[in-house]
């Protein structure tokens, strides 16, 4: 067994050294482990990580420094080496995996300083310019942000000056996506989670390492960057780690998709259904769509109980361009876009409109505290 340090707020320089030491077989580092962490883990170990991930479930998934590396490693025979900005919290996989990819390089990443913003980003990332390569991950709110402010010369350059922007967490909305293209921004759209080492499929092709299949719908992902497990939970761990005929050990994302000649396509969560009057209705589907609608790149949708139908989905988006017309057209407008797509079980019930919606501190919308809100309107 392994010894496990609990890893608080601290400097990245402190946390770079500490990682260091993770990945060479010294203390593992636990990251949101809260009082009742265990004192020894696994041999093997690196790293830690308490997440609820997409399903709420509490879970502590166990990487490795094997793990980790190659993950960074497949990285960067992707997209290649350079200095990354760290523009996410550590706590986070996409956030620690920017310090182990500095490590791997030999490179010291830059930190933020505050709170994310257009002005804190630009002032971050202007000193790095014409020295090595620039890399950086964001969650695509944080993208948002940035061209809503790219009038300004300085952020746009800022934007511009990176080789290779990488955008995960949940899914890009394509106007984000397509404003970002426009701008001249270098964009990866990533896929994974905490249990693959972070993102392991960009822009829908999997890493050199990595393989990806479905099976009853279902996406599984196959390499060296898979997580031991769950700390604690065999039963769990049993569930969403199988091994198949010859023996290769595959993670259940638990992701609806399929792979169409070596492209990975997401559909969704399997558990993020709804029973609209009888009709299974995939939440996410319905918010890629809604997305799509001018003025609700942003929206998400939850699902609420309903008198009537059982279960009804309700858009949540956040006050701006949804207000150039008024709400009830704006309603409409995605109705009949999801309507067009899904059928019309599948339409939206209702929209509120917020001044903010409510995030996780890894910048990703937090749905469950979103559904409260839309449960208690509704």
């Amino acid at each position: 067994m392994a010894e496990l340090i609990q890893v608080d707020a601290g400097g990245p320089d402190e946390l770079r050294t500490a990682l260091a030491r993770a990945l060479d077989g010294g203390p593992a580092l636990g990251f949101g482990m809260l009082g009742d962490a265990p004192a020894q883990v696994p041999d093997g170990t690196a790293v830690v990580i308490a997440t609820s991930g997409s399903s709420g479930v509490p879970k502590r998934v166990v990487l490795s420094g094997e793990a980790l590396r190659a993950g960074a490693e497949a990285t960067a025979a992707r997209i290649g080496s350079g200095r990354w900005l760290l523009a996410l919290p550590t706590g986070y996989v996409a956030g620690l995996q920017v310090l182990v990819r500095s490590l791997l390089a030999g490179t010291d990443p830059v930190s933020i300083e505050g709170r994310f913003s257009a002005d804190s980003f630009a002032r971050a990332t202007l000193p790095m310019v014409g020295t090595q390569p620039l890399l950086t991950s964001l969650v695509p709110a944080q993208l948002a942000t940035l061209l809503d402010a790219a009038g300004d010369r300085t952020v746009l350059a800022s934007l511009r000056a990176y080789e290779a922007i990488l955008i995960g967490g949940q899914a890009l909305p394509q106007p984000v996506h397509e404003r970002a293209v426009e701008l001249g921004v270098r964009l990866v759209r990533t896929y994974g989670s905490t249990e693959t080492s972070g993102g392991c499929v960009y822009d829908g092709v999997p890493l050199d390492t990595v393989a990806v299949r479905a099976v009853d719908g279902e996406l599984r992902i196959a390499g060296p960057m898979l997580a031991d497990g769950y700390l604690g939970d065999r039963a769990l761990t049993a569930r969403a780690f199988v091994r198949d005929e010859h023996g290769i050990r595959w993670y259940r994302t638990g992701d609806l998709g399929l792979v169409d000649d070596g492209v990975v396509r997401v559909h969704g969560r399997a558990d993020n259904v709804i029973v609209s009057g009888g009709v299974n209705v995939s939440l996410d589907r319905v918010e890629r769509i809604v997305r799509d609608v001018p003025g609700l790149a942003a929206a998400v949708v939850v699902g609420v109980d309903d008198a009537r139908w059982g279960e009804a989905s309700v858009i949540v988006a956040p006050r701006g361009e949804a207000l150039r017309r008024s709400e009830a057209e704006q309603l409409d407008h995605a109705r009949e876009a999801v309507a067009a797509v899904l059928g019309k079980p599948a339409r939206p019930a209702r929209m509120i409109l917020v001044d903010e919606l409510a995030q996780l501190p890894s910048g990703k919308p937090d749905r469950e505290a979103i559904r409260r809100l839309a449960a208690e309107l509704r």
